[in-house]
């Protein structure tokens, strides 16, 4: 069940500004570094949740319809289903009508009535969804505490000294992890 990034967030949940402001930096000559910062520590932050932040638009490759018409969604939250298609031996698409599918965002996951029978036997059903919302404080203050601990560590004489995320962090992401049941 691969999951495709289509469009990521057109702004960093925490910007350039307030990192910025943050880092008490008050020159632009490390902005390109410092929005690549904010840019990889949501990205940590993410995977450490399992949820996504900022408005994003993903496609889930499947090879068949689960038999049970339940389709568990790898990431969350999932706001709307936007698209879905069939792909056939040659690649050429059919597009699906969803309005009969249920969507539940809260368990991130779709109930999916009617499903049509896929063309080919591999990754000939595309569903693209959008995913993502607004980053909790907790998230940013964790998204802050990082980029700080980064930005201050670029240069360390030890190998891999800067790396991870800052002890202060963890409990923040951990508050906002996906459980799954």
């Amino acid at each position: 069940m691969p999951l495709i990034l289509l469009s990521g967030p057109e702004d960093e949940p925490l910007g350039l500004a307030e990192a910025k402001a943050f880092l008490r930096v008050e020159h632009s000559d490390d902005d390109t570094l410092i929005a690549a910062l904010c840019k990889a520590a949501r990205l940590q932050v993410e995977c450490a949740t399992g949820r996504r932040y900022g408005d994003q638009l993903w496609r889930l490759v499947l090879d068949a319809w689960p038999e049970c018409g339940l389709v568990r969604l790898p990431l969350a939250p999932v706001s709307a289903v936007e698209a879905a298609r069939l792909r056939d031996l040659a690649g050429a698409e059919t597009i699906i009508d969803t309005t009969a599918w249920v969507l539940d965002p809260a368990g991130s996951r779709l109930v999916v009535s009617s499903a049509p029978m896929p063309l080919r036997a591999f990754a000939g059903i595309e569903i693209d969804l959008a995913a993502g919302g607004a980053a909790p404080e907790s998230v940013l203050q964790a998204t802050r505490l990082i980029v700080a601990h980064w930005y201050e560590n670029r240069s360390t004489g030890d190998a891999g000294q800067g790396l991870g995320v800052p002890p202060a962090a963890l409990p923040l992401i951990a508050a906002e992890r996906r459980l799954r049941v």
